[in-house]
């Protein structure tokens, strides 16, 4: 049995859909216990759905194994069963966040972090054989990284990184930006390639497509979800290519990304593109190749996206929206578009080979592929196989491609609705598409094979609610998931079994469906067994299709009493095999076999006792009569079974009438009271029917027995004897003689009248009913009762309307009026009498009154002190309305009835007419001509009188509360008191009274002067002496400040105009109860309208101080336990939320906490000393106040508050202790804050009286006093005996002390003059013309190849012509080698492994790598990576602090250069370092300089005591100021002539035989050893005879030429220009007795530090500029810095290195050690100028400055430090703070720039490479691989990958065709 429980189960569904679940059960545990394997999860059939309101839901994801999903919400993640009940969730946010600030969160750190929504970005199933299945959650918190979480329980997190890098950033982090994945297996490793938009917050530079490893990597230690050595796809400009992804899709070996951008090439307009990427083999996107697509003429923007087939092919179902103008937002018209994925590979493979092999142009010659997103690659000529060669590309191709042709198709289907998502699916060979779009709706679209669509059903899901693009169908195909923003439900694709009969099935016109005609049920065509066969499966989609059905049946009708054959024909009745038959069922009964003949069907009918009986109350019944196979039904029609005996039974009144008249064939048996189908009775004479056109035979109605009338009137009063006389026909048909009886049924009883006949005719008869007095109980005037005729005990037809009107006047007719107010017919009067009453007319004995008594006024209501209306209730109040209509006065003045409020006799409502004069009576009535009737109230009218109003103004909006005072306001009611300002109604909020109302204004369209009037009904008031104004609203401008705590009473100052035109300005406050339901449900009515306000929730202050632009309001009090909602200024109608004055809304803390004074002893008093100050504790006392808002009083005077932190207040006491306010005696410290009230205790002041000193103290104390003056008296006496020895010595020392002094003074006296007078502004020689740049080259030269000369930058390649072509191919495939990660790795490392490869050697290679890879600086940025990562794992074994701190090797080297490119642009705008270079002197000399043909002197500053070629070089300085250095002369190709007069011509040198000599000592000439004067006149000559200079711009008269003859330096002479090289200067023989002398020449060296001062004061603002300029990062600080200290950052991570220190010293070593100090000490590097040795000095001054600044040793000085050190002693902690900031802001930056720094080093790779000599770098670098050229390929042979790619081949190749080295080849 258990083996055939599925088929049990396929036919409990198709038979008794309520045995379903439980047969499933039955079923499943079978399966269970028989451990059979099923195919897939069982889902469950029929719709359900599960709302989840808690947040908006964003992802559905379906487990195809178990069938249960997986929900992404904002906050939360949702676990739901196939049925959908919900299982388990787990909690995702919000957690503390801001975009701009990188995790983890540190409040301290990112001070805008708030709780932010984590908004589901990506959600995936994570599959793998033999490991553990999980969830991929990734939101947009904390910059999008994922987490993965248990599948069996979502709130269970598996992996989740609490300190995440900038590579595992993976979503967006902002909810508007989409982000798309999917995941893959390359090489067994499952990944997720992610597609993502462009982010303006958080971290730059993450590519809008990156693949992430799922598990930490073992060989590159990345962590899960990190892009690290992974694939990217790099990006030029971030924010021109920012990708909208739509969906990834994963089909057969690629992945497709489906997106929409703006067309950067084009017309700048959007569009939708797909691109692919391989799965397997393309670890770096060289396969990357997209296509645009497009679909009619406008639908450009894709919306959603699956994978399907269509036509038997897989295709790609886009849903598409028309985009409006160059803009992303899609408008509501959208299509379905269906690509084929032939096509659609066919198109990129036809990109990616013309991008190959015919650089992108077609046959016509136009570009149809290009290189897209802005990257240095283009678009080749590679041989034709290529693509097949490399599908999925490699180094050496073109990447990423973009195709210029799109790939178009036609809409499927438009809707004028936008649609959301589509899913496709293929039912038996027929493609359907179903769609959800905006509305909340689901789509079904039949797609034919011509590709239109057609739209067969649509669905409401969720009104109102977008459809998600997350529309998934079970593994089964039977149902369809649909996400909205907060449901998920479960419809049926099809609901075939719904539709119980054929009818029904074809009519849905469903593709899904068709009907089953031998198996009698709606299906799918496959699961009906004979759909091959013509007519047994029955299409519903097609319209031609017809239902099996029977054309007639005969007889259709029949008695119930009879049995007949019925025969009837069938239409498209399905052939069946010849021993099966067919048979006829009649509604329950046991089926009967079918006779079929040529053309008809024929049956038995059932026998009369077998039919069922008839329904109750009717006289037939129906019966299915159903055509049969087996126990299906496969057509049927009604059959009608009459029952004649019924029909007469059914009407007892007229049983003939209802035999004959009806619609069956029945005929009435009179005699027998019978009605029957047969046409014989048993007794004559019969009736027939209707029917029966046989004018010979008595038929249809009007031929049966009956009474069919009263004669006379059917009134019959009550109470009074009274004959019937009945009217009858048809009778005479009875021959035998019966009596006759009348019957009357009232109430329930029947009353029997004897009857005669008194009159017969022909078909006529009148009977006679004997008198008889009716009566009824009921208590109304009127009661209707049947009435029949009996012929003995047979009931003779009476018609339906025979009935007598039984009345009695008495009842409802209590006064004369109301008697006489009825109908005359009924003979109704007023008796008098004792007991007066309204009777029959001849009931009356006593008399009829003629009149009416008077009115009698019971009740009236209406105001009693006047007013509109008055209702009087009474009685005989008049017959009808005109007995009254001028017969009501008030007080005297008529009061005009109203007739639609009349009612008779009882109530009148009269409206009141003005009176001339106050006054007061009664209300009296007066009906027609009879005696008046008066009310017992009197009335009262009353002139009520307006004398004022307040207040004047008010705004235009309205709301102003308006008080209108005056007297005898209390006129009328309060519903007929209105109030009117001009013309607009002014509402009544209270009670009046006497003297005042209160009214609030109505808005008005303009400002306007009204006068204010008040309607008393109709009686109109104005107010004379005064006008109401309507002035412009008021205005809030600014309102600070913008927050308070929660017990309120803070001051905001409100500023604005027209303010003091509202009276009562409040502040007011919308709060919500914490966990409230209802209030939540209020708030929302409030976001619907905001103007609607709940007293309950909302509370007001009152703003005080009002001027026209000033106004001061408290901050209301928030009730405990509630939360703020909104806060707003309410200006009378005017509301100004407080968001949209400051831009953000008001902000409530939690109250300030102040502790008591005394908290140890709260009862004792807390003691203050006099003159000091009060010291109070607290928390959180400036979250909301300041300072000067905070009221501190002690007693009955203020303690003045001076200080107040966010723990503490300081307040100022009086000097005396104030009185107490209250009954303590002493005075407590009362601080107030707002409303709040701190009573922080008592304070006792300090008293200064002493006690008293007892009498033994005080005689001790003197003793001692006077011990200690003995003491002291014997010290004094030794200390003057010692002091006059020192006075002596002191004496001596002094005359020393004056001698030096002098000395000393002269000599600074001295050096302060020649500051003072002498030397200028040294600033002003830093000025003037700009320092030259040196050229890229030549700046890459210096640094590349320092002091080297012929750099191969200035190299040329020198081949012979015959072998240039071979060798330069050669470099080109060394080249492509380079461009080889592996082998370029492996190339250095054998190298480096080389003993004697030099360090030299190292870094002339590193700078021939940069040169050939220039181009590739991306690439070159790689490789130095990852040689820095094998350096870092080096120096963690050995000691991590060395690591950078020389350049020992190729990676060292490479990072110098590496920084020196990308620095260059930063160097060019940012350093003025040229500008450090003084120039400073004593004197000035006059140079000629010749201007056009004039020789102009020109000044020129220099020193007495400068050498002559110092003089020259100062001239040369000065003259050519700001030219580049290499373009002056040089100062030894001159001579210096010093001219005096007009023949005074002497040449001036350094030595000559002037020169003094002392001793072994010669002295250098200096200007002072001449004695040139100041203002000399001086010229510059070429020492080779010519007259001008080359390159220098002025020419010299030549005089007198023949200089001083020059010796040659003495032998053993030493030459000296200011001091000597000997520590102690020679002192001449005749001074060696001069101690002044001797002391003055040891002073001289400290006296000269003033100079040395006055320069750093000149050079300090340079210095300061270059250190700000390289550490500050006020602008950002330079991409590549930013780079490679992340990079750092994330090397010490990754070995656990958490010292500070240590990256500190990286940071160091690489930066500022390595490239600034080189900058700094050679700044000819970068400028075309000379560095002195002077200079030098100076430079390594700053750079050792520099240096110490950066290190983390403290900088410890003294007096015996060199002066180099003290120099920038005071600022060098203020450097180290400016680099440790720098440092620290870089780190806490946003981080991911690498997508930022592959865009700068793209850029910088064009814009530099030409500068690069390559093809000499290739050649220098092949003289290393040709000195170890066995090594080399050894490495390359011993690498197992490297044998794969061929490496050392590839290089046996280049060896070939560099030198013709013989190879293995």
């Amino acid at each position: 049995m258990p083996a055939f429980a599925p088929l049990l189960i396929l036919l409990a569904i198709s038979w008794w859909p309520l045995t379903i679940l439980p047969l499933l059960s039955t079923a499943a545990t079978q399966s269970s216990a028989l451990a059979v394997p099923r195919a897939g999860p069982v889902v469950p059939a029929g719709p359900a759905s599960i709302s989840l309101d808690g947040t908006p839901l964003n992802h559905l994801l379906l487990d195809a194994r178990s069938g249960q999903l997986y929900v992404g919400a904002v906050n939360v993640l949702y676990h739901l069963s196939p049925d959908l009940q919900l299982l388990s969730q787990g909690r995702t946010g919000p957690k503390l966040d801001n975009p701009d600030c990188l995790p983890p969160i540190d409040p301290k750190d990112c001070t805008l972090a708030r709780e932010t929504d984590n908004t589901n970005k990506i959600l995936l199933l994570e599959e793998g054989a033999g490991q553990q299945r999980s969830l991929i959650v990734c939101g947009t918190v904390l910059q999008g990284i994922c987490e993965k979480r248990s599948l069996g329980n979502v709130s269970e997190v598996l992996y989740q990184t609490s300190n995440p890098v900038d590579t595992q950033y993976v979503a967006a982090n902002d909810p508007r930006v989409s982000t798309v994945g999917v995941l893959v297996e390359q090489k067994g490793t499952r990944l997720m390639l992610v597609g993502r938009g462009y982010t303006s917050k958080g971290p730059g530079g993450i590519p809008p497509i990156t693949t992430r490893r799922l598990a930490p990597s073992p060989h590159h230690s990345a962590p899960a979800f990190s892009h690290e050595e992974l694939g990217k796809l790099v990006v030029g400009s971030y924010s021109e290519y920012n990708n909208h992804f739509i969906t990834a899709l994963h089909h057969k070996r690629h992945v497709y990304f489906l997106f929409y951008r703006r067309d950067v090439w084009g017309k700048k307009e959007y569009r939708t593109y797909v691109s692919r990427l391989c799965v397997e083999g393309d670890p770096s996107f060289y396969s990357y190749v997209e296509v645009p697509l497009t679909c009619g003429q406008s639908y450009n923007l894709a919306q959603a996206a699956t994978l399907g087939s269509h036509r038997g092919a897989p295709a790609l179902f886009i849903a598409m929206a028309a985009g409006q103008t160059s803009a992303s937002t899609p408008t509501a018209d959208s299509a379905l578009c269906v690509y084929g994925m032939g096509q659609l590979d066919e198109a990129l493979q036809r990109a990616q080979l013309l991008c190959y092999t015919q650089e992108g142009r077609g046959a016509t010659s136009q570009e149809e592929a290009y290189i897209e997103y802005e990257v240095s690659s283009k678009c080749l000529r590679l041989p034709p196989t290529s693509v097949t060669d490399y599908p999925c590309g490699g180094e050496h191709t073109p990447s990423p491609i973009a195709s210029a042709v799109p790939l178009e198709a036609t809409p499927v289907l438009t809707r004028a609705t936008l649609l959301s998502a589509v899913a496709a699916t293929t039912e038996a060979g027929h493609t359907i598409a179903l769609l959800g779009d905006k509305t909340g709706q689901l789509h079904k679209v039949f797609v034919q094979t011509d590709g239109s669509g057609a739209l067969y059903d649509s669905v409401l899901v969720d009104e109102k609610s977008p459809v998600s693009t997350d529309l998934l169908l079970d593994p089964t195909g039977q149902s369809l998931y649909v996400l909205t923003e907060r449901k998920v439900s479960r419809l049926p694709v099809a609901e075939c079994e719904r539709r119980a009969d054929c009818h029904s099935c074809l009519q849905v016109h469903d593709p899904y469906c068709g009907w089953c005609v031998l198996e009698g049920r709606c299906t799918r065509k496959m699961e009906c067994s004979r759909h091959r066969q013509p007519h047994h499966w029955l299409w519903s989609y097609d319209r031609g299709q017809r239902c099996v059905s029977v054309q007639s049946l005969v007889p259709a009708s029949q008695s119930r009493d009879n049995q007949t054959e019925v025969s009837f024909t069938v239409a498209q009745l399905p052939a069946l095999s010849g021993n099966e038959s067919l048979s006829c069922s009649f509604g329950e009964l046991p089926p009967r076999p079918a006779v079929v003949t040529a053309s008809r069907i024929s049956c038995q009918s059932p026998a009369p006792e077998l039919l069922p009986s008839n329904p109750e109350g009717s006289d037939h019944m129906s019966l299915r009569v159903s055509l049969m196979f087996g126990s299906v039904t496969i057509s049927h029609t009604n059959m009608t079974f009459y029952d004649c005996r019924a029909v007469g039974l059914l009407n007892r009144t007229s049983p003939c009438m209802a035999c004959v008249g009806s619609r069956w064939p029945c005929h009435w048996c009179a005699l027998d009271e019978l009605c029957t189908h047969s046409k014989h009775c048993p007794r004559q004479p019969i009736i027939y029917n209707s029917f029966r056109r046989d004018a010979m035979t008595p038929h249809g109605v009007d031929s049966c027995p009956c009474v069919w009338g009263l004669q006379g009137s059917p009134l019959v009063p009550v109470g009074f004897d009274k004959e019937l006389f009945l009217e009858g026909r048809n009778l005479d048909m009875f021959e035998d003689e019966e009596d006759y009886t009348c019957v009357v049924y009232i109430e329930g009883k029947s009353l029997m009248l004897p009857a005669t006949l008194v009159k017969s005719e022909l078909k006529t008869h009148t009977f006679k009913c004997s008198a008889q007095q009716f009566q009824y109980s009921a208590k109304k005037l009127e009661y209707s009762a049947p009435v029949f005729l009996l012929r003995g005990q047979q009931r003779i037809d009476s018609a339906p309307h025979l009935h007598l009107k039984l009345y009695d006047c008495s009842v409802g007719q209590s006064d004369c009026s109301q008697c006489r107010a009825v109908s005359e017919e009924y003979r109704c009067v007023w008796c008098g009498g004792e007991r007066p009453s309204c009777v029959y007319s001849d009931a009356c004995a006593a008399g009829q009154e003629e009149r009416c008594p008077p009115p009698l006024i019971t009740k009236v209501t209406g105001p009693l002190e006047g007013g509109i209306r008055v209702t009087v209730w009474g009685s005989n109040l008049g017959q009808r309305f005109e007995d009254v209509r001028t017969g009501v006065s008030v007080a005297g003045v008529s009061c005009l009835p109203l007739p639609e409020e009349y009612i008779i006799s009882t109530r009148i409502v009269c409206e009141l007419q003005p009176s001339e004069h106050p006054n007061q009576g009664p209300v009296s009535v007066t009906v027609l001509d009879a005696e008046r009737g008066q009310s017992l109230h009197s009335f009262t009218y009353q002139d009520p009188q307006l004398i004022g109003i307040v207040p004047d103004k008010g705004p235009v909006s309205g709301g102003t509360l308006l008080t209108v005072q005056g007297s005898q306001l209390l006129t009328g009611l309060k519903r007929d008191l209105k109030a009117y300002v001009g013309l607009q109604p002014c509402y009544i909020v209270d009670e009046a009274n006497d003297t005042q109302l209160v009214c609030r204004t109505s808005p008005i369209n303009q400002t306007a002067e009204l006068t204010v009037k008040v309607l008393f009904g109709k009686a109109e008031r104005t107010v004379g002496s005064v006008a109401f104004r309507y002035l412009e609203d008021p205005v809030i401008t600014d309102a600070t400040p913008a927050e308070s705590f929660y017990g309120g009473g803070r001051a905001i100052s409100v500023s604005g105009k027209n303010l003091d035109v509202v009276q009562r300005p409040m502040m007011s406050m919308w709060v919500e109860p914490v966990g409230n339901y209802l209030v939540r449900r209020k708030r929302h009515q409030l976001v619907k309208n905001p103007h609607v306000i709940f007293n309950q929730s909302v509370t007001k202050e009152l703003c005080t101080n009002i001027t026209y632009d000033k106004m001061t309001c408290l901050t209301p009090q928030v009730p405990p336990d509630s939360k703020v909602l909104d806060v707003w200024f309410e200006l009378d109608n005017v509301r100004v939320d407080f968001e949209s004055i400051k831009g953000k809304s008001f902000t409530y803390h939690p109250d300030p906490q102040l502790y008591k004074l005394n908290s140890d002893s709260p009862d004792q008093p807390y003691r203050f000393k006099p003159g000091g100050v009060i010291a109070v504790e607290g928390k959180g006392l400036t979250l909301a106040m300041t300072r000067e808002e905070v009221v501190a009083r002690l007693g009955n005077k203020k303690c003045e508050v001076k200080t107040l932190d966010s723990t503490h207040l300081y307040c100022e006491p009086p000097e005396e202790q104030p009185l107490s306010t209250d009954e303590l005696e002493m005075p407590s410290l009362l601080v107030m804050m707002g409303k709040l009230e701190f009573d922080l205790g008592p304070v006792q002041y300090d008293s200064d009286i002493l006690s008293s000193v007892p009498l033994a103290a005080q005689v001790g104390l003197a003793a001692g006093a006077a011990v200690v003056v003995l003491v002291v008296l014997v010290i004094i006496l030794m200390y003057r005996r010692k002091s006059k020895q020192a006075l002596r010595d002191y004496k001596k020392v002094l005359v020393q002390l004056e001698t030096l002094e002098i000395n000393v003074g002269d000599q600074c006296r001295k050096e302060f003059t020649d500051l003072m007078t002498e030397m200028m502004d040294l600033s002003s020689d830093v000025g003037g013309p700009g320092i030259p740049l040196l050229d890229y080259r030549t700046y890459a030269e210096r640094i590349f190849f320092p002091g080297q000369r012929g750099a191969p930058l200035s190299q040329n390649l020198d081949l012979p012509d015959s072998r240039r072509q071979t060798v330069v191919q050669g470099l080109g495939q060394l080249n492509n080698l380079l461009n080889n990660r592996l082998f370029l790795i492996r190339f250095i490392h054998t190298l480096e492994a080389q003993q004697s490869f030099s360090q030299r050697d190292r870094g002339y290679v590193a700078s021939l790598l940069t040169m050939a890879l220039h181009d590739k600086l991306e690439y070159f940025t790689d490789v130095m990576k990852t040689l820095l990562g094998d350096l870092v794992q080096q120096y963690v074994a050995k000691n991590p602090k060395l690591m950078l701190r020389r350049t020992e090797t190729v990676v060292e080297k490479m990072l110098t250069n590496w920084m020196s490119i990308c620095l260059y642009s930063f160097l060019k705008v940012s350093l003025r370092i040229g500008e450090i270079i003084p120039f400073v002197c004593h004197q000035t000399l006059n140079v000629l300089v010749k201007s056009g043909v004039e020789v102009q002197p020109f000044p020129v500053k220099v020193l007495d005591t400068d050498t002559i070629t110092q003089v020259k070089d100062k001239i040369l300085d000065q003259i050519y100021k700001g030219a580049p250095f290499s373009q002056r002369p040089s100062a030894n190709s001159l001579d210096l002539e010093w001219r005096s007069g007009q023949a005074g011509h002497l040449t001036l040198s350094d030595d000559d035989v002037t020169a003094v000599v002392q001793g072994r000592w010669k002295k250098i000439n200096t200007l002072q050893h001449y004695k040139v004067p100041d203002g000399a006149t001086v010229a510059l000559i070429p020492r080779c005879q010519g007259s001008v200079v080359s390159g220098v711009n002025q020419v010299f008269q030549t005089g007198e030429k023949t200089p001083m003859l020059e010796v040659e330096e003495e032998e053993g002479l030493r030459l000296w220009h200011l001091v000597k090289s000997s520590e102690d200067p020679e002192i001449p023989k005749h001074r060696k007795s001069s101690m002044r002398e001797r002391e003055r020449a040891k002073a001289i060296p400290e006296i000269y530090l003033t100079r040395l001062l006055s320069m750093k004061g000149t050079l300090q603002k340079f210095v300061d500029d270059v250190f700000v300029a390289i550490l500050s990062t006020k602008r950002p600080p330079p991409i590549a810095v930013r780079f490679f200290f992340d990079f750092l950052d994330d090397m010490a991570e990754k070995h656990g290195i958490d010292d500070p220190e240590t990256v500190h010293i990286w940071k160091t070593n690489s930066l500022p050690l390595r490239f600034w100090v080189n900058i700094l000490k050679n700044p000819q590097f970068v400028f075309d100028i000379q560095v002195t040795d002077s200079v030098d000095a100076v430079l390594s001054v700053i750079a050792q400055t520099f240096i110490d600044s950066c290190t983390t040793s403290e900088h410890k000085v003294g007096r015996d430090s060199p002066v180099n050190k003290l120099l920038y002693a005071r600022e060098i902690p203020r450097y180290k703070e400016l680099v440790e900031r720098y440092y620290s802001d870089i780190h806490n930056a946003v981080s991911g720039c690498y997508q930022e720094m592959n865009s700068t080093l793209t850029e910088l790779s064009g814009s530099f490479a030409s500068e690069m000599n390559s093809l000499v770098a290739l050649h220098e670098l092949y003289k290393y691989i040709n000195k170890y050229y066995d090594q080399v390929i050894m490495s390359l042979e011993e690498d197992p990958t490297g044998q794969k790619m061929q490496l050392a081949y590839r290089l046996q190749q280049v060896a070939a065709l560099v030198e013709n080295k013989v190879t293995d080849l």
